[in-house]
Protein backbone atom coordinates (compact mmCIF):
# COMPACT_ATOMS: atom_id res chain seq x y z
CA UNK A 1 0.00 0.00 0.00
CA UNK A 2 0.94 3.62 -0.42
CA UNK A 3 -0.03 5.60 2.71
CA UNK A 4 -0.98 9.26 2.63
CA UNK A 5 -0.55 10.45 6.24
CA UNK A 6 -2.59 13.56 7.04
CA UNK A 7 -2.09 15.40 10.34
CA UNK A 8 -4.48 18.37 10.35
CA UNK A 9 -4.00 21.37 12.64
CA UNK A 10 -7.62 21.18 13.73
CA UNK A 11 -10.99 19.60 12.94
CA UNK A 12 -12.24 19.18 9.38
CA UNK A 13 -13.51 22.49 7.96
CA UNK A 14 -16.38 21.15 5.86
CA UNK A 15 -16.51 22.92 2.50
CA UNK A 16 -13.30 24.84 3.18
CA UNK A 17 -9.61 24.48 4.11
CA UNK A 18 -7.61 23.23 7.06
CA UNK A 19 -3.83 23.37 7.18
CA UNK A 20 -2.21 19.96 7.60
CA UNK A 21 1.13 18.17 7.47
CA UNK A 22 0.89 15.57 4.69
CA UNK A 23 3.42 12.78 4.13
CA UNK A 24 3.60 9.89 1.67
CA UNK A 25 4.93 6.65 3.14
CA UNK A 26 5.18 3.01 2.04
CA UNK A 27 2.57 1.04 3.96
CA UNK A 28 0.28 -1.94 4.12
CA UNK A 29 -0.09 -3.87 7.36
CA UNK A 30 1.65 -7.04 6.16
CA UNK A 31 4.45 -5.09 4.47
CA UNK A 32 4.94 -3.02 7.63
CA UNK A 33 5.14 -6.20 9.69
CA UNK A 34 7.69 -7.66 7.28
CA UNK A 35 9.86 -4.53 7.55
CA UNK A 36 9.68 -4.53 11.35
CA UNK A 37 10.45 -8.27 11.48
CA UNK A 38 13.57 -7.67 9.40
CA UNK A 39 14.51 -4.74 11.64
CA UNK A 40 14.33 -7.10 14.62
CA UNK A 41 16.68 -9.57 12.96
CA UNK A 42 14.30 -12.10 11.39
CA UNK A 43 14.78 -13.45 7.86
CA UNK A 44 11.59 -12.50 6.02
CA UNK A 45 10.04 -13.42 2.68
CA UNK A 46 7.07 -11.20 1.81
CA UNK A 47 4.39 -12.01 -0.77
CA UNK A 48 1.97 -9.44 -2.18
CA UNK A 49 0.34 -8.17 -5.36
CA UNK A 50 0.91 -4.61 -6.57
CA UNK A 51 0.26 -2.63 -9.73
CA UNK A 52 2.52 -3.87 -12.53
CA UNK A 53 4.20 -0.46 -12.86
CA UNK A 54 5.26 -0.53 -9.19
CA UNK A 55 6.88 -3.97 -8.94
CA UNK A 56 10.43 -2.65 -9.28
CA UNK A 57 10.11 0.32 -6.93
CA UNK A 58 8.20 -1.59 -4.25
CA UNK A 59 10.66 -4.51 -4.42
CA UNK A 60 13.55 -2.07 -4.00
CA UNK A 61 11.95 -0.53 -0.90
CA UNK A 62 11.44 -3.94 0.67
CA UNK A 63 14.99 -5.05 -0.12
CA UNK A 64 16.31 -1.85 1.47
CA UNK A 65 14.34 -2.81 4.59
CA UNK A 66 16.02 -6.24 4.68
CA UNK A 67 12.97 -8.10 3.31
CA UNK A 68 13.03 -10.57 0.42
CA UNK A 69 10.10 -9.57 -1.84
CA UNK A 70 7.91 -11.84 -3.95
CA UNK A 71 5.67 -9.38 -5.74
CA UNK A 72 3.13 -10.22 -8.42
CA UNK A 73 2.36 -7.38 -10.81
CA UNK A 74 -1.29 -6.78 -11.65
CA UNK A 75 -1.92 -5.49 -15.18
CA UNK A 76 -5.35 -4.03 -14.34
CA UNK A 77 -5.37 -2.90 -10.71
CA UNK A 78 -3.08 -0.27 -9.21
CA UNK A 79 -1.14 -0.66 -5.98
CA UNK A 80 -3.40 -0.16 -2.97
CA UNK A 81 -3.67 3.29 -1.41
CA UNK A 82 -4.69 4.51 2.02
CA UNK A 83 -5.38 7.91 3.57
CA UNK A 84 -4.69 8.04 7.30
CA UNK A 85 -6.19 10.96 9.21
CA UNK A 86 -4.24 11.48 12.44
CA UNK A 87 -5.79 13.35 15.38
CA UNK A 88 -3.97 15.28 18.10
CA UNK A 89 -3.56 12.14 20.25
CA UNK A 90 -1.90 10.26 17.39
CA UNK A 91 -4.95 8.04 16.80
CA UNK A 92 -5.55 7.24 13.14
CA UNK A 93 -8.62 6.68 10.98
CA UNK A 94 -8.26 5.12 7.54
CA UNK A 95 -9.81 5.51 4.12
CA UNK A 96 -8.71 2.37 2.29
CA UNK A 97 -8.51 1.44 -1.40
CA UNK A 98 -7.14 -2.10 -1.46
CA UNK A 99 -6.34 -2.03 -5.17
CA UNK A 100 -4.22 -4.95 -6.38
CA UNK A 101 -4.38 -6.57 -2.94
CA UNK A 102 -7.90 -7.70 -3.82
CA UNK A 103 -6.54 -9.86 -6.65
CA UNK A 104 -3.90 -11.89 -4.78
CA UNK A 105 -4.02 -15.52 -5.95
CA UNK A 106 -2.80 -18.83 -4.59
CA UNK A 107 -0.35 -19.08 -7.52
CA UNK A 108 1.34 -15.88 -6.27
CA UNK A 109 2.63 -17.85 -3.25
CA UNK A 110 5.28 -20.46 -4.20
CA UNK A 111 5.29 -23.87 -2.49
CA UNK A 112 8.97 -23.53 -1.66
CA UNK A 113 8.37 -20.44 0.46
CA UNK A 114 5.91 -22.38 2.56
CA UNK A 115 8.21 -25.38 2.76
CA UNK A 116 11.16 -23.26 3.92
CA UNK A 117 9.26 -21.10 6.43
CA UNK A 118 9.69 -21.42 10.18
CA UNK A 119 6.45 -19.51 10.67
CA UNK A 120 3.82 -18.13 8.28
CA UNK A 121 2.17 -14.85 9.23
CA UNK A 122 -1.04 -13.73 7.52
CA UNK A 123 -2.66 -10.30 7.56
CA UNK A 124 -6.34 -10.33 8.38
CA UNK A 125 -6.93 -7.99 5.44
CA UNK A 126 -6.29 -10.97 3.17
CA UNK A 127 -9.44 -12.67 4.48
CA UNK A 128 -11.83 -9.83 3.60
CA UNK A 129 -12.10 -10.35 -0.18
CA UNK A 130 -12.71 -13.61 -2.10
CA UNK A 131 -9.50 -13.96 -4.12
CA UNK A 132 -6.94 -13.22 -1.37
CA UNK A 133 -9.05 -15.20 1.11
CA UNK A 134 -8.84 -18.23 -1.15
CA UNK A 135 -5.09 -17.68 -1.50
CA UNK A 136 -4.31 -17.49 2.22
CA UNK A 137 -6.66 -20.33 3.13
CA UNK A 138 -4.79 -22.38 0.55
CA UNK A 139 -1.55 -21.36 2.26
CA UNK A 140 -2.93 -22.63 5.57
CA UNK A 141 -3.80 -25.91 3.91
CA UNK A 142 -0.34 -26.23 2.34
CA UNK A 143 1.35 -25.26 5.61
CA UNK A 144 0.23 -28.52 7.24
CA UNK A 145 2.05 -28.69 10.62
CA UNK A 146 3.90 -25.35 10.27
CA UNK A 147 2.73 -22.64 12.70
CA UNK A 148 0.52 -19.92 11.22
CA UNK A 149 -0.21 -16.61 12.94
CA UNK A 150 -2.97 -14.16 12.00
CA UNK A 151 -3.51 -10.47 12.76
CA UNK A 152 -7.23 -9.64 12.28
CA UNK A 153 -6.17 -6.15 11.11
CA UNK A 154 -9.46 -4.21 10.90
CA UNK A 155 -12.38 -4.04 13.31
CA UNK A 156 -14.69 -2.45 10.73
CA UNK A 157 -13.92 -5.09 8.09
CA UNK A 158 -14.43 -7.77 10.75
CA UNK A 159 -17.91 -6.40 11.43
CA UNK A 160 -18.68 -6.47 7.71
CA UNK A 161 -17.39 -10.03 7.25
CA UNK A 162 -18.91 -11.39 10.47
CA UNK A 163 -17.03 -12.77 13.45
CA UNK A 164 -18.18 -16.36 12.90
CA UNK A 165 -16.94 -16.29 9.32
CA UNK A 166 -13.53 -14.95 10.31
CA UNK A 167 -13.16 -17.52 13.08
CA UNK A 168 -14.01 -20.29 10.61
CA UNK A 169 -11.62 -18.97 7.95
CA UNK A 170 -8.72 -18.81 10.43
CA UNK A 171 -9.40 -22.10 12.21
CA UNK A 172 -6.10 -23.92 12.67
CA UNK A 173 -3.97 -20.82 13.22
CA UNK A 174 -1.50 -21.13 16.09
CA UNK A 175 -1.52 -17.47 17.18
CA UNK A 176 -4.14 -14.72 16.93
CA UNK A 177 -3.17 -11.04 17.39
CA UNK A 178 -6.35 -8.94 17.81
CA UNK A 179 -6.49 -5.48 19.30
CA UNK A 180 -9.08 -4.70 21.97
CA UNK A 181 -11.85 -3.79 19.53
CA UNK A 182 -11.20 -6.80 17.31
CA UNK A 183 -11.11 -9.10 20.35
CA UNK A 184 -14.48 -7.72 21.49
CA UNK A 185 -16.01 -8.43 18.08
CA UNK A 186 -14.56 -11.94 17.79
CA UNK A 187 -15.38 -12.92 21.39
CA UNK A 188 -18.74 -11.17 21.51
CA UNK A 189 -17.81 -9.41 24.76
CA UNK A 190 -16.21 -6.19 26.00
CA UNK A 191 -14.87 -7.95 29.11
CA UNK A 192 -11.11 -8.58 28.75
CA UNK A 193 -11.10 -11.89 30.63
CA UNK A 194 -14.07 -13.19 28.65
CA UNK A 195 -12.23 -12.26 25.45
CA UNK A 196 -9.16 -14.18 26.59
CA UNK A 197 -11.14 -17.24 27.66
CA UNK A 198 -13.29 -17.48 24.54
CA UNK A 199 -10.50 -16.85 22.05
CA UNK A 200 -7.99 -19.08 23.89
CA UNK A 201 -10.49 -21.90 23.48
CA UNK A 202 -10.15 -21.48 19.70
CA UNK A 203 -6.44 -20.68 19.23
CA UNK A 204 -3.42 -22.14 21.08
CA UNK A 205 -2.10 -18.63 21.82
CA UNK A 206 -3.95 -15.30 21.78
CA UNK A 207 -2.07 -12.01 22.13
CA UNK A 208 -4.27 -8.94 22.59
CA UNK A 209 -2.97 -5.43 21.87
CA UNK A 210 -4.62 -2.91 24.19
CA UNK A 211 -2.80 0.29 23.23
CA UNK A 212 -1.98 2.54 26.17
CA UNK A 213 -3.50 -0.08 28.48
CA UNK A 214 -0.72 -2.53 27.56
CA UNK A 215 -1.15 -6.05 26.26
CA UNK A 216 -1.89 -9.57 27.40
CA UNK A 217 -1.51 -13.13 26.22
CA UNK A 218 -3.70 -16.16 26.85
CA UNK A 219 -2.68 -19.77 26.44
CA UNK A 220 -5.46 -22.00 27.72
CA UNK A 221 -5.99 -20.91 31.33
CA UNK A 222 -2.61 -19.16 31.60
CA UNK A 223 -2.36 -15.36 31.37
CA UNK A 224 0.45 -12.85 30.96
CA UNK A 225 0.00 -9.05 31.15
CA UNK A 226 2.47 -6.25 30.40
CA UNK A 227 2.05 -2.49 30.74
CA UNK A 228 2.66 -0.12 27.84
CA UNK A 229 5.60 2.30 28.02
CA UNK A 230 4.66 5.98 28.36
CA UNK A 231 5.36 7.88 25.13
CA UNK A 232 4.03 10.96 23.35
CA UNK A 233 2.32 9.41 20.33
CA UNK A 234 2.28 11.36 17.08
CA UNK A 235 1.03 8.65 14.69
CA UNK A 236 -0.21 5.20 15.73
CA UNK A 237 -0.20 3.94 12.13
CA UNK A 238 1.83 0.73 12.20
CA UNK A 239 2.13 0.53 15.99
CA UNK A 240 0.24 -2.76 16.02
CA UNK A 241 2.38 -4.02 13.14
CA UNK A 242 5.57 -3.26 15.08
CA UNK A 243 4.06 -4.97 18.13
CA UNK A 244 3.29 -8.17 16.20
CA UNK A 245 6.69 -8.21 14.53
CA UNK A 246 8.57 -7.75 17.79
CA UNK A 247 6.58 -10.50 19.48
CA UNK A 248 7.13 -12.97 16.63
CA UNK A 249 10.82 -12.11 16.29
CA UNK A 250 11.32 -12.62 20.02
CA UNK A 251 9.52 -15.97 20.04
CA UNK A 252 11.42 -17.16 16.96
CA UNK A 253 14.64 -16.26 18.81
CA UNK A 254 13.58 -18.37 21.80
CA UNK A 255 12.13 -15.75 24.19
CA UNK A 256 9.37 -16.78 26.58
CA UNK A 257 5.91 -15.24 26.27
CA UNK A 258 6.39 -12.55 28.93
CA UNK A 259 9.68 -11.38 27.44
CA UNK A 260 8.12 -11.36 23.97
CA UNK A 261 5.22 -9.25 25.28
CA UNK A 262 7.64 -6.75 26.83
CA UNK A 263 9.54 -6.38 23.56
CA UNK A 264 6.30 -6.09 21.63
CA UNK A 265 4.95 -3.36 23.92
CA UNK A 266 8.19 -1.41 23.58
CA UNK A 267 8.10 -1.74 19.79
CA UNK A 268 4.50 -0.60 19.55
CA UNK A 269 5.27 2.43 21.69
CA UNK A 270 8.30 3.29 19.55
CA UNK A 271 6.30 3.00 16.34
CA UNK A 272 3.72 5.48 17.62
CA UNK A 273 6.45 8.15 17.76
CA UNK A 274 7.23 7.73 14.04
CA UNK A 275 5.20 9.15 11.14
CA UNK A 276 4.19 6.19 8.96
CA UNK A 277 4.06 2.47 9.58
CA UNK A 278 7.64 1.28 9.07
CA UNK A 279 10.87 1.58 11.10
CA UNK A 280 13.21 4.50 10.51
CA UNK A 281 16.42 2.48 10.33
CA UNK A 282 16.69 -0.70 8.30
CA UNK A 283 18.15 -3.24 8.60
CA UNK A 284 19.16 -3.50 12.25
CA UNK A 285 17.10 -3.03 15.38
CA UNK A 286 15.51 0.40 15.75
CA UNK A 287 16.92 2.61 18.50
CA UNK A 288 15.11 2.17 21.80
CA UNK A 289 13.95 -1.41 21.27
Amino acid sequence: MTDVIVRPEGPLAKGSDRRAAIAFRPGGSAANQAAWLAAFGAEVDFVARVGAADVGSEAARLKAAGVTPWLAGDAELETGRLIALIDKSGERSFFTDRGANEALEADDIPDRLIADAGLIHLSGYSFFAPSPRGAVRDVMRRAEAKPVSVDPASAEFLREAGADNFLAWTRGAAILFPNSEEAAILAGSDDPETQCARLAALYPLVVIKRGAAGCEAAEGARRWRVSAPKVEAIDTTGAGDAFVAAFLAARLAGADIEAALERAAAAGALASTIVGGRPRATPGAPSGV
